[in-house]
């Protein structure tokens, strides 16, 4: 990965511009952030080599395609160190269900985030995970009933806003 550059004001919009939507032609990105087509593809490649892009993708409606539960959990090792850690990570990361995977403060140590197919499937992967070991010494589940509110990302406009306060 490249060394990152220094945003500017352009490298923002363009930034939130793409945030909002990532299927924007570079003619439509330029035209909305005020450059020439080819500054903005450069300037498009430069924050992607960076790694301030890190990838596109549709937002999908899973739900449409087949039943989908989200369920949160709360997960408390029973051990601490560095390893133990590493290990729990480790088998986490080949879990499909697991879309999410939070190291946190507080009162346990890690939030996960779920997606399944129903209350047995969730069942089965916690017990999957159970069964191999990893270091979890308890945990708790919350069966997501209802989300009002989803965002697909904290806009960056929100970030870079110095002298406005807002809720």
């Amino acid at each position: 990965m490249a060394i990152a550059p220094k945003l500017d004001r352009i490298d923002l919009k363009i930034l939130a511009q793409l945030q909002k939507n990532g299927r924007l032609t570079n003619v439509e990105l330029a035209n909305r952030v005020g450059l020439s087509a080819s500054p903005c593809l450069i300037r498009v490649k430069r924050l992607e080599a960076a790694g301030y892009i890190v990838g596109y993708g549709a937002q999908i409606a899973l739900q449409k395609i087949s039943s989908v539960m989200t369920v949160f959990t709360e997960v408390t090792l029973s051990d601490h160190r560095r390893d133990d850690f590493f290990r729990f990570e480790t088998a986490m990361q080949k879990v499909e269900s697991l879309v999410e995977a939070h190291l946190i403060s507080g009162g346990y140590d890690y939030l996960l985030k779920f997606m399944v197919r129903n209350i047995d499937h969730y069942q089965e992967t916690i017990e999957a995970l159970l069964d191999q070991n990893i270091g979890i010494e308890k945990y708790f589940s919350y069966i997501v009933i209802k989300s009002p509110i989803l965002k697909p990302a904290f806009l960056i406009e929100s970030l870079t806003r110095n002298t406005e306060r807002s809720l």
